[in-house]
């Protein structure tokens, strides 16, 4: 199980993923961006369709964990470790 802070932007021209940057406290966070509106959870959902086609995992292996109204999101990938979620997200 790997778990991912995801700092989305919704709204945006395409669904893409930015890459790593670094939060205010010090922490690597995956800077993502989809084009869903955050209207009933639609950018949530799409956050998680792409990480999961991203990463090669079935859809119910990424559940959102925390942050369901807030940009800053903690996102748990079941069958991955963390150092292989971060290895198919680096070789982008």
């Amino acid at each position: 199980m790997a778990n991912l802070a995801v700092r989305l932007t919704p709204g945006a021209s395409a669904d893409r993923i930015d890459g790593w940057h670094v939060d205010i406290e010090g922490r690597p966070v995956l800077k993502v961006r989809v084009r869903a509106r955050p209207v009933e959870g639609e950018a949530n959902e799409a956050l998680i369709r792409l990480l999961a086609r991203t990463l090669g995992v079935v859809r119910s292996a990424v559940v959102l964990q925390r942050g369901g109204q807030s940009r800053t999101k903690m996102v748990r990938i079941d069958g991955l470790s963390n150092d292989e979620m971060h290895a198919r997200i680096t070789g982008l």
